[in-house]
Formats: C-alpha cells, sequence, structure tokens
C-alpha cells in the first residue's frame, strides 16, 4: 500500500501511528535516498514511544539510544556509513537488531540485508514525491492503520 505525506509534520506523524503497531523485537526497516524522510518517521516512531529528547539522525554515530518511558529500548540505526555486513558485524549490531526489550528502526539497511532477523522486519519504502511530500510504500495493513491515523 501506498501513503502520501505532504509535509515533514505529517510524515512526524505518520511516524507515531506506526509506533502504536510495534512492540519489542521489532525492526522496521526504512529504505530511501537521501532527503526522502527516513529519519523524520524515526523522529515520529520516537515520539509516539513517548520519547521527548531530541532525536537526530545517528549517520555519524552509526546508532542513537534511547529509553521509552516504559522502559523499552529504542535503538535508531543508520548504516549509511557501513560499508558491508562485516562492518556491520565489527559494531555489533546483532545487540540491536536481536534485543528482547528493544524496537529498532533502520535506515539504508540493504547494506546489511543478511543481518536483518528473519520475521521480525517491517519494510517502508520512501520516495519523493514533490517538494516536502514523500511515498510510504509498507504492507496493506501497516498502510491501512497509518491512513486512518490521516485523517
Amino acid at each position: 500500500m501506498q501513503i502520501r505525506s505532504h509535509s515533514e509534520e505529517e510524515t512526524l506523524n505518520l511516524g507515531k501511528a506506526l509506533a502504536e503497531l510495534l512492540c519489542p523485537g521489532m525492526v522496521v526497516a526504512l529504505y530511501g535516498d537521501l532527503g526522502a524522510g527516513k529519519t523524520a518517521l524515526s523522529r515520529g516512531v520516537a515520539r509516539g514511544l513517548g520519547i521527548a529528547e531530541p532525536v537526530t539522525s545517528p549517520t555519524f554515530t552509526v546508532v542513537q539510544e534511547y529509553r521509552t518511558p516504559g522502559g523499552i529500548w529504542f535503538y535508531h540505526l543508520d548504516m549509511y556509513r557501513i560499508t558491508d555486513e562485516q562492518a556491520a558485524l565489527a559494531f555489533g549490531i546483532e545487540e540491536y537488531l536481536f534485543a528482547d526489550n528493544a524496537i529498532a528502526v533502520v535506515e539504508w539497511p540493504e547494506r546489511i540485508g543478511g543481518l536483518l532477523p528473519p520475521g521480525a522486519v517491517l519494510n517502508i519504502t520512501m520516495t519523493h514525491a514533490g517538494e516536502n511530500q514523500r511515498w510510504l510504500e509498507l504492507p496493506d495493513d501497516i498502510g491501512a492503520h497509518l491512513a486512518t491515523s490521516q485523517r
């Protein structure tokens, strides 16, 4: 299913709605070009999980860790600077992807495709749809929930 976001604020709100559907042990894999809105959606997920502190892109740190008010960890990973699966293993990516008490959002997951946990991954592809507008391609059931949240 495709959903159109008409602004960064709308992308944030879609992330908040997405957070309602996530549970510990899940990984959200965000695909898309530079500037497609992956970090904005990630920021919305963090807000939806109750994280009040600023959520920034982990491009240079690779991972940012946040604790939700309920005690669950939120891991925001950016694989843009990771060259291959071996580089990801070297920094301990498995600790973040297979944590039972965490939700992980991974930007640029195609760089570590073989390391993503089978069965626990929600794939979302984001593309430009004009100035400040984005298309989100996601599974129908998730898309239906997010579309309802836009009304």
